[in-house]
């Protein structure tokens, strides 16, 4: 009830009206019955925008530490988390990939909508990065379709590392669905679960018009770190060796 709440009148109507975000092939999207929306991932905005230009509910998962903190601010942030259309991670599982695929298949196994971003991460720079095999596992274990989507733009609106950026209007384009019921039982393969994921995200670079980086999205970050704290060091050095030399 509390989704609605927030979708239809306390929070969708203040986006809609500020941003006007646009929608592209929503007709993909099935009317009812489960199926997989799997996106690009530009910016903490993302989760917003993309269910605002459907009717139908889409659920996330999220840490499982949004819905445990103790106290008032807790509570609050469980009512909110919850609300806006995401679960906590199934923490029963091995992993925190597993614990997130086992909540995946509940919402899908209840003909709901579920969101997942196979980049598994924000982009830092706005190119697309490598999909980890995750939606694909979860598409042939589940045997529903994959609607690849892009969200564009929401990096101006909320750019990482910021609150807030420019006011600007989103935009997201759904694909046509994709099915992969000729992988039947291949779950376990992994040169089957990388193909897959390779042809979904082949489908969100087409979408989105993004760059491609055939490497993970976390790693890329953590390069870009390492080189950004190289060249502020070299910058620091630089006065005391032109000190040295005079």
């Amino acid at each position: 009830m509390f989704y609605w709440f927030l979708k239809w009148i306390a929070l969708g109507p203040l986006l809609r009206v500020i941003f006007r975000p646009q929608v592209e092939g929503a007709e993909h999207v099935p009317e009812e019955g489960p199926a997989i929306l799997a996106s690009n991932h530009l910016s903490y905005a993302d989760w917003l925008f993309m269910p605002l230009t459907l009717a139908r509910r889409v659920t996330f998962v999220a840490k499982a530490e949004y819905f445990t903190s103790p106290g008032i601010k807790g509570w609050f942030q469980r009512k909110f988390f919850a609300g806006a259309g995401q679960v906590p991670i199934d923490r029963s599982g091995a992993s925190a990939a597993e614990g997130a695929l086992s909540s995946a298949r509940r919402i899908l196994e209840s003909g709901e909508l579920f969101g997942i971003y196979p980049e598994g991460t924000r982009s830092h720079d706005g190119r697309l990065y490598r999909g980890k095999t995750g939606v694909a596992r979860l598409a042939l274990e589940t045997g529903v379709p994959v609607i690849p989507v892009a969200v564009l733009r929401t990096d101006v609106v909320a750019p990482p590392g910021k609150k807030f950026g420019t006011v600007t209007r989103p935009g997201v384009r759904f694909g046509r669905p994709l099915d992969f019921s000729r992988y039947e039982g291949m779950e376990n393969d992994r040169y089957i679960l990388r193909s897959i994921t390779d042809e979904i995200m082949y489908e969100i670079m087409r979408l989105s018009g993004q760059e491609y980086v055939d490497t993970y999205a976390a790693r890329a970050k953590e390069e870009a770190k390492r080189g950004d704290k190289d060249a502020k060091d070299a910058g620091a050095a630089e006065p005391a060796d032109q000190k040295q030399a005079s």
